[in-house]
């Protein structure tokens, strides 16, 4: 039965028949054995880049970027099973969630591994290898979903969902540089202080991270002086509760030039690295100075799981921002860039942002998202929330493209400016994805929110408020339960 929701049954019941006796019918241990069986499909699916060997400096360092994001992905499926064992029978619809969203995030390491490398026959054989263990966690995230949907459905306690609340305004003015205040109402007390002018107690934010205790409790809170600090920044997995705040986002700035075009590979250009859950950001930029002649050279890379971004700005050309993985929020920022440049496969809420279009190269094309999901199973997707997105009125830009088979993007009660091509999406390469792509819009306004000339393929939609309603903060990424206690605001729902 647990099987039968699946989309590959015969290898969900192949391989659940090796770990479970055929009469158990507890559904905590079914869930731990289909989560096992990814950990285990996985370790050897990452356990073949090992093997791949060659000359090519890009192969090499495909093989490289594979074991960190192995590591990442081992980390997200221990806590999956961490939650199954800890939560009781009549918790796990609650905690349903939290799961679903690791196992996308391991989804989309796979995928970023085989990615990395280039075209030709070990990239297929490294295709090849991750064959199953996608499959299986395709169907560990089937059967969570059909294990809560069963639990929830005959009234267990625990199960019941949080009310929704609307407790926080909304757009505050159209400044594009709304002060600290309108969007954060926790006064911070900093552990330590960054200043590049040797007032603080380190010069460098990677200095501040390095010696940061290894035991701790709560947040640790770094306080940025005003300055432009050139270093490439990791927060790592390890890193946990970590909040930064400068002096604001045009006065606090880290910066690098990583990028494609000079041999980084894109997975690694990024200037800032936020890897360890529950991360904060506040009053400060991330910037990649490349330049558009560069082409893939990322500012800020995020997989932190309940990150936080308030007041920051993120400015580059060609892939900005990287929501890689994972549940995110961000709030009062400014988005910079040309094409593609929010792109990833995390579950990302941009809330009363301002994303600009800067002018690209002569032979380009604006496109603002590119969102990857893999897989119908994954709860990810980029919600444009209360935004405002304008540009050059002489650029004509698109508002997305599918980056994967399964790419969603929702804009909804926001701003578009007349630059927005009439037809609002355009294909990654012919007919790719354009089947099975969802892409909403819902009480969007200005000239660019007319939807009467938009692409007729099957899944661009402008949706009811209904519908609309699962893509709130509190609905999508459950925000409700983290977001207000970082200090954020946010709006739970939808403004009208």
């Amino acid at each position: 039965m647990i099987c039968s929701s699946t989309d590959y049954q015969q290898a969900c019941e192949s391989s659940m028949s090796k770990v479970v006796t055929s009469d158990t019918d507890d559904p905590k241990v079914l869930l731990k054995a289909a989560v096992t069986v990814v950990l285990d499909e996985v370790s050897k699916a990452f356990a073949h880049s090992k093997l791949l060997k060659s000359n090519d400096s890009r192969v090499r360092g495909a093989v490289e970027d594979c074991q960190q994001l192995y590591e990442n992905s081992k980390a997200e499926i221990n806590a999956t099973l961490q939650s199954i064992v800890a939560s009781g029978i009549d918790h796990l619809p609650s905690r349903s969630h939290d799961m679903r969203t690791w196992l996308s995030a391991v989804m989309t390491y796979q995928q970023t591994c085989i990615d990395g490398f280039p075209e030709g026959e070990v990239k297929t054989k490294m295709h090849e290898a991750m064959k199953s263990s996608k499959e299986m966690t395709s169907n560990a995230l089937a059967m969570i979903g059909q294990a809560s949907s069963f639990l929830s459905l005959i009234n267990l306690p625990g199960s019941n969902r949080r009310l929704l609340s609307n407790g926080y305004p909304s757009w505050v003015g159209e400044d594009d540089r709304r002060m600290l205040k309108e969007h954060f109402r926790v006064k911070l007390t900093p552990n330590v202080i960054v200043a590049k002018d040797g007032s603080g107690k380190y010069k460098t934010i990677s200095e501040a991270l390095a010696a940061m205790p290894k035991k701790r409790k709560g947040r640790y809170v770094i306080y940025i002086k005003e300055g432009v600090y050139e270093e490439t920044v990791n927060v790592t997995k390890k890193m946990a509760n970590v909040t930064m705040y400068g002096d604001g986002s045009t006065r606090t700035i880290v910066t690098g030039s990583k990028n494609y075009i000079d041999g980084t590979r894109t997975f690694q250009t990024a200037t800032f690295v936020a890897m360890g859950d529950r991360f904060v950001a506040m009053a400060m930029a991330f910037r990649n100075t490349a330049g558009a002649a560069k082409h893939q050279a990322v500012a800020l890379r995020v997989v932190s799981d309940r990150s936080v971004f308030v007041n920051c700005r993120m400015e580059a050309y060609q892939d900005t921002l990287y929501a890689h993985t994972n549940r995110q929020f961000y709030r009062g920022c400014i988005i910079a860039g040309t094409v593609d440049f929010i792109f990833g496969d995390a579950s990302a809420v941009f809330q009363n942002c301002l994303l600009v279009v800067r002018r690209p190269l002569p032979n380009q094309q604006n496109i603002i998202t590119a969102q990857g999901r893999l897989n119908r199973r994954e709860t990810t997707g980029f919600v444009l929330h209360q935004c405002r997105i304008k540009a050059d009125n002489r650029l004509k830009s698109y508002l997305a493209r599918p980056w994967k088979e399964f790419s969603r993007t929702i804009i909804m009660e926001s701003q578009i400016d007349g630059f927005i091509h009439p037809e609002g999406y355009m294909p990654w390469e012919g007919d790719f994805a354009l089947n099975t792509l969802f892409y909403g819009e819902y009480n969007n306004h200005g000239p660019g929110a007319n939807a009467s000339g938009r692409v007729t393929w099957p899944g661009v939609h402008a949706i009811k408020k209904e519908e609309a309603e699962r893509y709130t903060v509190e609905n999508f990424i459950q925000g409700s339960s983290w977001i207000p206690a970082t200090g954020s605001l946010v709006r739970l729902g939808l403004g009208s």
